[in-house]
């Protein structure tokens, strides 16, 4: 009797009928993997997070970036202002984002640029950079602003996730329903794929006809998911911050340098 029992548990364990329609299937895969279910295609439950940039938002998958998803951006140009911009584009919106710093290299007056900021870390309203003391207190503010769910988006800089380190990062955006964009290159659980290269400079030139001063860059971003690759170009301003003491732009500023 016992025996019985066993073979016929295994024969329905292993032989139950599949979902017969694509669309079933779609939603088993759904329900199980959600970090192996495709971005495109499907009912979309939850709006994505815009880049602020159209040219950008036209081109990936359902108009933004995915929530609840890891977004891998691979930085060869551009990076951060596109980021920042997308930071922007989620505070305009009414909802917050952070940008977790963690080699401490964000500097320049579009960060500081808002009256009344002090050493808490708050750029603007709803937009937050946090600068932790080492790579470890990188990955745990960011999984604990993942986890919370207040944030719509969330930038990993300076701290890239390796192994467990990106299992425990997915699983709280899943759980707080935020777009998390780490920069790097390790994309082994990556919905969104995504890389930028600067294509070339518009400058200001002098009377002469020599280049001056940049003014814009345009940047190719193409982005990869399953079973979708495009590519968008566009052009980014380039922001000066530094006033420079030399008459000559081709001389060196060499200001505390030894005579």
């Amino acid at each position: 009797m016992d025996s019985f029992l066993l073979s016929d548990f295994i024969r329905y364990s292993f032989f139950a009928p599949m979902p017969t329609s694509v669309a079933a299937l779609r939603a088993l895969i759904q329900e199980r993997f959600p970090n192996a279910a495709p971005l495109t295609g499907g009912a979309q439950t939850t709006e994505q997070v815009a880049t602020g940039i159209g040219a950008l938002d036209r081109v990936l998958p359902n108009g933004g970036l995915p929530r609840g998803r890891l977004s891998v951006w691979a930085p060869h140009g551009g990076a951060t202002a596109i980021l920042r911009a997308a930071c922007d584009s989620a505070v305009a919106a009414g909802e917050r984002a952070a940008w977790v710093d963690g080699d401490n290299t964000i500097a320049g007056a579009s960060w500081t640029r808002v009256a009344g900021v002090g050493d808490a870390g708050a750029t603007s309203e709803g937009l937050y950079l946090i600068r932790p003391k080492s790579r470890i207190h990188a990955l745990r503010a960011a999984e604990e602003l993942l986890r919370c769910g207040g944030f719509s988006l969330l930038i990993l800089a300076g701290a890239e996730p390796q192994g467990t380190e990106t299992v425990r990062l997915t699983r709280a955006a899943r759980e707080g329903g935020s777009a998390l964009v780490t920069v790097g290159s390790s994309a082994s659980m990556a919905s969104l794929r995504l890389t930028s290269h600067l294509l070339r400079y518009r400058w200001r030139r002098t009377p002469f006809g020599d280049p001056a001063e940049a003014q814009d860059a345009t940047v190719r971003v193409s982005a990869r998911a399953v079973g979708w690759n495009a590519h968008a170009d566009f052009p980014i301003p380039v922001m000066h911050h530094e006033l420079r003491l030399s008459l000559e732009s081709a001389l060196a500023d060499r200001r505390g340098l030894p005579r």
